[in-house]
Parts: structure tokens; sequence; C-alpha cells
């Protein structure tokens, strides 16, 4: 039977609210209802990482707390309302895993240490990642977490890997290795990820003349050195030049009978051919003079110095970067290797008039009726390659000057085989800028390949423009001899530690040192400089970028400075 108006009416609430009757019960029609108030912040329907966030101790995400630390995960300040109670009955209650639990170890190492690797979701500390690395067994009971590359994150105080922790590092702030003047205008601007692209095949090329003479290396330096009698690295005063390119006389010659169109040094070719490795800044003098082109270095330049640990992930750092230890700045380190190769040289060669290698010119530099010192063994030989391609009409020549060191005598065939000796320099392989180098005295006999290899990581640039130089020269041999410091504290004092010998070729390979990508680079240089008119540029390595510039500076800028300081030098002595 329908109900009337009026019994609708009597039905209705006494008092003067509308709507359900207010209760204090959390239960609606058996259900946990959680109170909604209009001001509450809309977030996420559910966040399960919400409890990582506000965890503590994990460095390098401060920035990630600030950035949602305003943000309110609606229904976090109720939560308790929704807690179940585990009845008694569910205590026994077991999850069946059918996956398997029994993990392969392998285990290495003093003190049996073992990875482990695992699967599927960690614990607090171990969040969801699809993998993780766990050390286990280290000796006195030390558990780390360590962080694998398809991620997961092991215990507390984990070592990182990866650096991700140094993405906020400062970047370094290095000098030009030349100062950039105003009036100098950029004409081109190179990336190194366009030279890394270049290739152009060349010919191991032809010899045009050879200057010099070599004495006979010392094969007793092979020998790996007897425990406390170490050889000290003694100073051997001999004269050695290292003429720039326009002024070499026998480079003016060639260039006046028209050898070539391009001309230079084994040194400054090397570093252009290296360009993508280098990281510290350098410069090249280039000069156009009708169809012929010169590659020069300024007097003192950068590529005189031989740098040390230049590809180091924390390369040595400067006094105003906080390096407290003067003796081991970039300057004085590249200035403490430049002085053990020169000395390295002319100890590991046996010098004896009667027995020698003579070239078929004297040395062009020398002039016995000023020169009152000795000769270093050293022989030049000027050697000619072509870079023409295809579609030139003209063939497109470069001459280079090459260096060879010493001569020795093959073991088998008995024939003399032309060397170029080089030295690597340990100075603390505790100190800052050290990038991970092992102790040489206790690892180089034992683990010379992990040596030479660390050295080829931190060392990149300068090994690669050392092989390019003995490439260029067709040496048959590069020795690399290991020099030290007789105490880490001491910069003038040196041990020698061992040599090892190896073919230039087979040492490229290893070091994935593409001789085409070079000669491509030098080639794209040469075309710039082809198109623009005849003066004088500078091709510039950034110090803090992977790029080179190319500038167009006025014809007599070097010349200048050097007239300007031995001016002064004439008043000082005048006054």
């Amino acid at each position: 039977m329908p109900m009337s108006l009026a019994d609708i009416v009597a039905t209705l609430p006494s008092d003067e609210s509308w709507g359900p009757p207010t209760t204090t019960d959390a239960l609606v029609g058996g259900v946990p209802y959680a109170p909604y108030s209009k001001g509450d912040k809309l977030g996420r329907m559910a966040d399960w990482t919400a409890e990582g966030k506000d965890r503590e101790g994990r460095g390098g995400r401060q920035q990630y707390n600030r950035n949602y630390k305003d943000q309110q995960v609606y229904g976090a300040g109720t939560s308790s309302l929704f807690a179940v109670q585990v009845a008694e009955d569910e205590s026994s209650f077991s999850v069946v895993d059918n996956t398997r639990t029994s993990t392969k170890s392998r285990g290495f190492g003093r003190g049996g240490a073992t990875f482990v690797r695992g699967r599927g979701r960690g614990g607090r500390d171990q969040r969801g990642g699809r993998g993780t690395f766990q050390r286990v067994g280290q000796r006195g009971g030390q558990q780390n977490g360590y962080y694998d590359n398809r991620g997961g994150r092991g215990g507390r105080g984990g070592r990182r890997f990866g650096g991700w922790k140094d993405y906020d590092k400062p970047q370094r702030n290095r000098d030009s290795s030349v100062n950039i003047k105003p009036d100098w205008q950029m004409l081109e601007e190179i990336d190194f990820n366009r030279l890394a692209k270049l290739n152009l095949e060349t010919s191991t090329g032809e010899d045009i003349d050879n200057y010099g003479f070599l004495y006979y290396y010392d094969r007793a330096f092979d020998r790996p050195p007897v425990k406390n009698n170490e050889r000290k690295l003694n100073v051997v005063d001999r004269v050695a030049y290292n003429v720039t390119t326009s002024q070499d006389p026998i480079i003016a010659e060639l260039a006046e009978k028209d050898e070539a169109t391009i001309f230079a040094t084994d040194n400054i070719l090397s570093m252009l051919m290296c360009a993508p490795r280098s990281v510290y800044s350098w410069d090249i003098v280039i000069t156009r003079s009708g169809n012929k082109i010169f590659l020069d270095k300024r007097d003192g330049s950068s590529l005189d110095m031989v740098s040390v640990n230049e590809n180091a992930a924390d390369a040595p750092l400067e006094a105003s970067e906080g390096n407290k230890d003067s003796i081991n700045f970039p300057g004085a380190l590249a200035l403490e290797a430049t002085f053990i190769n020169h000395n390295f040289v002319n100890q590991t060669v046996t010098e004896s008039e009667t027995s020698k290698y003579e070239m078929s010119h004297e040395n062009p530099f020398y002039n016995p009726s000023e020169e009152t010192e000795a000769l270093a063994s050293k022989a030049y030989k000027y050697r000619r390659f072509d870079l023409s391609l295809e579609k030139d009409e003209d063939p497109l020549h470069l001459i280079v000057r090459t260096e060879l060191d010493a001569v020795v005598k093959n073991n088998i065939s008995g024939e003399d085989q032309l060397l170029v000796i080089k030295a690597l320099n340990e100075f603390d392989h505790k100190a800052q800028g050290s990038g991970g180098a092992l102790d040489w005295r206790t690892k180089l006999t034992s683990q010379r390949g992990a040596v030479v290899a660390t050295e080829m990581k931190n060392n990149s640039c300068k090994l690669a423009r050392w092989t390019v130089q003995s490439i260029l020269a067709r040496a048959d041999v590069m020795k690399l001899g290991f020099v030290s410091r007789v105490t880490p504290k001491a910069a003038d004092r040196h041990v020698i530690l061992g040599v090892m010998g190896y073919d230039p070729r087979k040492f490229a390979e290893q070091m994935n040192l593409n001789l085409s990508n070079g000669w491509g680079i030098v080639r794209t240089i040469i075309d710039m400089v082809r198109g623009m008119k005849d003066g004088k540029y500078v091709l510039v390595k950034d110090p803090n970028k992977s790029l080179l510039r190319l500038y167009e500076v006025p014809a007599g800028t070097f010349e200048e400075e050097d007239d300007g300081g031995q001016e002064e030098i004439v008043e000082e002595g005048a006054e």
C-alpha cells in the first residue's frame, strides 16, 4: 500500500540537519570508511616508494626528497583504519614458491670472497632490483653491497659502481695553452665526434733522406733489476734538438724543390692524429704560403712536454683545485717526465765512436765549431706520405721529419733494428691523480700486463702519440722504460725498474689506435686551410671541451712576442 504524504513527513528527523545521520562508527555497511576532506591534496593513488623516499642515508638523493616533500598521498594519515588483524589460525600459513633457491657461487681470492648474483625483489635494503651483487665471506666478517649494472641496491654502506653519485661533480676549468687575443678570428669549430668518424687509407710512406747517427742499445736494461740493487737514473748531458718545421733547413730545401705540399714534424703530426684522445689544451701554428702548408709549434709549446696521467678518471689537480702537493701538480709532473725521457734515452745506449750506426748525412742542426757538448744518439728520417684522393687533380704529399733513438742487433738474424725509446714514470701510486695505478716495485714483474693496461688507460694520448711516431719512422721496436721515484716525496731522484719492447703496429692494435682515422683528421684540417687565403692560422684544442677551434691570426703574432722578449733581455743587460 503506498505511503501517504503525511506518513513520509512524519518519518523525517526532528532536527534541522539534512542527510544521513552522523555516526562515530568507522564502518559503513561493514566496510572501513576513510574520511575525506576537501583540503587533502590528491597525489598518487598508491605510492609504494614513500618509505624509500623518506629514508635517510641515501647519498646524493637530497634533491629527490626536496622535489616531493610538499606532496601528500591521499589517505596516508588514516592508514591505520585499514589495518587488518592477523587471525591466530593464519600463523601456520606459508607461501609455496617453486623458484630455485640455490645460487651458483664462485669463490676466489684470499679470504674466500664469493660473488652471488640474485634475482627478484630484495628486502628493505634491497629494493626491487632485477639483480644485485653481494659480496660475502670477506675477512673480518665484513659485508658490503655492490651496485649491479642492471639495477638493484645491495646492503647499506655498499660500495658504488658507475659513479652515479658524481653526477654533480664540478667541472674542471683548465687554462688554454695559448692566450686567445681579441683580434683573432675564429673560422672553424670541430667536435671530436666528427673527427672520430674520419678515415683515410694511406701507404706506409717512402724515405727521402736520413741524417745523424745512432748508438747501440744496451741489452742489460732488458733484464729485471736485482732486488735492493736498482739502477739509478743518471743525468747525462747530451745535445738533442727539437727544431720546429719552418726552421728546419732540410725541410726548407725540400719545399724549394717542390717535393711535397705539406710539411711537419712527427711531434706535431702525432698530436694532430691523436687529437680525439687529448684532454689538456694544445695548439699548432699553421702557415700557408702559396700552395705550401707548414705545421709548426710555438717556442715553449705544450707539445714539447710529456704529460702524466692526462686521461685518468681523476687526473692530477692544480693548486687552485685543492692540491697541496706542489711536486704533483700537472705542470711539475710534465717537467719531471720530460727530464726523465731525455736522460733515459742517453743512459740506455752504449756510447762508442767505433761501433755506431751512421746515417747518410751528419746531424743538420749541430755545428762543431760552436757546440762544446757531445751529441745525443739521434737520427732524423725525412719521409713522404701520399694523402691524395681519387677526386684530386694534383697529388697531395706530406713530408714529415721523424726521429729514431737507437739501434740494436737482432738476436736471430743479426740485422740492425731501429728503436724508439720512451719512458713512463711513476710518482706515487697512493697519491691523488695516480689513476688507480699499481705499485710498480712489487707488481711490474709479476703483473706486467696489468701495469701496462693501466698505463694505456691513464696515458692513452701519450702512448698513442709515441706509437704513431714509431710507426711514422718505421721503427722496428718501441722500448718503454718504467721509471719511479726513489721516494714519493723526491721528484729529482729516480730509479729504472724495467724496460719492455713492443712492435709499434701490434701495440697500436692493443690500444685500438687507428692510423687511418689519424690520416683522415690530418686531411680534413689541411683541406680547411687550403680553402683559405695565404696567412697564419692557429689550431687550438679547447681546454675544457672536446673540440678544436681554428683561428686566423695576424702574420707576425708569435714573432713579435719572441722579438719583444729578446729586446727586454738586451735592455736588462745594458742597464
